[in-house]
């Protein structure tokens, strides 16, 4: 009995039938005693009618100085190298095809300065006589003789079309008051990153001042920005910031609305006021307890300056600043409103200082 193994004496050899070979067009050995030609066809020399031609229905001879031609009427290739058939299409294009690389992006512009700045002055541009103070920010009403004398007056002078770079008026009314203009860029301005980066609304690493403004009003030295975040190729002013600095020693603290969700608040107290209404509307969070906490909840001008609002500012102290933001772009009745806020904020401190 012989096992699969045994090929002895069933007529295989290696495996296969005897006599059994390839087919000369997928690269097997030539019968013997034949000399097909390259490429599996006719052997040179054959005579078509003996079967090798087209007279027999064999496939027309390939050309003997050509032999990576296939016959005719073939739907395949010979490769360029001699290595046998393939099917059409075989060959595949080139894994990378050579194309132009690709432009390296642009980096984000700078963010969007004032517009170009005009010699500011403190001085009437009509009359050559200096400013009134302002008595506080909006404090001082025009002086009689300044005051429009009836409408023919007033007709005059024709207002001014809005400044898109300006959309607010706020450099306008800077100009106006003698408040100083800035980039953001100067060398003055790098105090101010570590005061935006303190900033209780969670600025982005990237976020930088813009369109800074530095001025006095309600007794304090103010400086107002934009926190300009980076959005695509292209920067967004996202809030608006009025600081004043603080001397002296001044407990870091901030006073949110309650309605607002706060964040790295971890260690912080909350110091309670002895308003209940006013307890349900602001938080104050401080490092530590204190006399000078304690008297600005306790400040009356403070509470009802807060408890005025919309609910809409938190003020915090850092990097030597008593500041205020607000989720919007910094215009005039803005930083009016803030620092309205800031003077009564600061004068609770220095009194219980």
């Amino acid at each position: 009995m012989s096992s699969p193994r045994d090929r002895d004496g069933d007529g295989f050899e290696d495996g296969r039938p005897a006599g059994w070979q390839e087919p000369a067009h997928l690269g097997g050995d030539p019968a013997p005693g034949s000399d097909p030609a390259p490429g599996g066809g006719p052997a040179a020399g054959s005579d078509p009618a003996a079967g090798g031609g087209p007279a027999a229905g064999g496939a027309t001879p390939r050309d003997p100085a050509r032999p990576d031609t296939p016959a005719a009427g073939s739907t395949g290739s010979t490769a360029a190298d001699g290595a046998g058939w393939q099917p059409a299409g075989w060959d595949l294009p080139a894994v990378e095809p050579d194309r132009p690389g690709l432009p390296a992006a642009a980096p984000a512009p700078a963010p969007t300065p004032w517009p170009a700045d005009e010699p500011v002055t403190k001085d009437d541009p009509g009359t050559g006589r200096p400013r009134r103070g302002l008595g506080g920010l909006f404090g001082g009403r025009a002086r009689p003789e300044e005051q429009p004398q009836g409408p023919d007056d007033r007709s005059e002078e024709p207002r001014p079309a809005p400044d898109p770079a300006d959309p607010f008026g706020t450099l306008a009314w800077a100009r106006q008051w003698g408040w100083v203009p800035s980039d953001g860029t100067s060398p003055q301005d790098a105090e101010l990153v570590p005061l935006l980066q303190s900033a209780p609304v969670r600025p982005g690493r990237d976020d930088r001042p813009s369109r800074v403004l530095r001025g006095r009003g309600d007794g304090l030295d103010l400086v107002a920005f934009d926190i300009a975040s980076p959005v695509g190729r292209d920067w967004v002013s996202t809030h608006a910031v009025t600081a004043a600095p603080v001397l002296g020693a001044v407990p870091g603290f901030r006073l949110s609305p309650a309605r607002l969700w706060r964040h790295g608040t971890g260690g912080l107290l909350q110091i309670p006021s002895p308003d209940p209404e006013f307890d349900r509307r602001w938080v104050l969070m401080a490092a530590e307890d204190g006399p000078q906490v304690r008297r600005l909840v306790a400040d009356p001008l403070v509470r009802q300056s807060l408890l005025g609002t919309d609910d809409g500012d938190e003020i915090w102290t850092a990097a030597g600043f008593l500041a205020a933001v607000r989720p919007d772009p910094n215009r005039p009745q803005l930083i009016e409103h803030h620092a309205r806020l800031l003077a009564a904020v600061a004068g609770a401190l220095a009194a219980a200082g």
